[in-house]
């Protein structure tokens, strides 16, 4: 199962998708700000995997957005992650780690998982393998590509704003 998340959360499609794009090889990330993510900001909680996905979002501050994620299904946690969308240069990237139920970290020490910015359109903002959609005040969609033995699947979490 550990693997099957590491691959979740760390794949970076090569394959054409409908809700997740890929920047083309060579390609730089385009100009971006924090202020054009903003709407991220908040704390949401949805269904996945059988359990209740959860995350909580800053607003921008010391440039950057720092979240956590977790995963609880049949009252246990299955993972937690922890990251940011980060100014970095003229751009964005969105960090993470994961962790398991009892903080053991899975990538090594000094690694993260990477997505690096595609494009921001507004209420949407494309990372490679990983789009964010403002549905509405009180939703958003998080779609994220997974890779597993030669086939690809889009995966959307559909969150409700907590309030």
């Amino acid at each position: 199962m550990k693997t099957t998340l590491i691959l979740f959360f760390c794949c970076v499609g090569l394959v054409s998708a409908q809700q997740t794009m890929q920047l083309p090889k060579g390609q730089a990330s385009p100009a971006a700000s924090l202020h054009e993510v903003n709407w991220i900001a908040g704390h949401w909680k949805g269904e996945a995997f059988g359990g209740t996905a959860e995350e909580i979002w800053s607003p921008p501050l010391g440039g950057s957005m720092m979240f956590v994620f977790k995963l609880a299904k049949d009252n246990a946690i299955s993972f937690y992650e922890v990251g940011h969308i980060q100014k970095l240069d003229h751009t964005l990237i969105l960090q993470l780690k994961h962790f398991d139920g009892n903080l053991r970290g899975w990538e090594e020490k000094d690694q993260t998982v990477d997505f690096r910015l595609v494009k921001i359109e507004k209420d949407k903002v494309y990372f490679e393998g990983l789009t964010m959609e403002k549905v509405g005040p009180d939703q958003m969609n998080v779609t994220v590509l997974i890779e597993e033995e030669g086939s690809a699947e889009e995966v959307l979490f559909a969150y409700k704003r907590v309030k």
